[in-house]
């Protein structure tokens, strides 16, 4: 179901392999923009997955810890119910590939955990949003 955007290719005619960047638009709200410094900016990756992405993202800019859970309890928070059955098409991405609570990654604006998660397939033009709202509870 994509929109816009189209797959990039960069052939490498010293090895058999096809090597790959892509060029998407990256969106930032909350702690990540502020962390970052911007809400928007265009950025190329080696590869074609939202994992390829992430990984290169994270090690260029310091906020896979405002993002990624690396525990299963830092996916939830306090109150939220736990449900035995969940309704529908109800999905969650595997410990280890979780956003911590109230974070967010989306692709052209679909939660990726309702796409194929971090092997969700990027391309040219497609927006990815690294979303962590700022939360004021008393």
């Amino acid at each position: 179901m994509r929109t816009i955007g189209s797959k990039s290719t960069t052939d490498d005619s010293t090895t058999s392999a096809t090597s790959s960047k892509t060029t998407v638009e990256a969106r930032f709200t909350g702690h990540v923009r502020t962390a970052i410094g911007t809400h928007r900016l265009e950025y190329s990756f080696e590869g074609e997955t939202l994992r390829e992405f992430l990984d290169a993202f994270f090690d260029e800019y310091d906020v896979r810890e405002l993002v990624m859970a690396t525990r299963e309890s830092d996916s939830t928070t306090r109150g939220w119910v736990k449900a035995k059955h969940l309704p529908g098409t109800w999905r969650k991405n595997p410990e280890g590939e979780q956003t911590r609570a109230y974070a967010r990654v989306m692709i052209n604006g679909v939660f990726n955990e309702n796409l194929n998660g971090l092997d969700t397939h990027l391309e040219d033009g497609d927006r990815v949003a690294l979303v962590y709202p700022f939360m004021f509870c008393v």
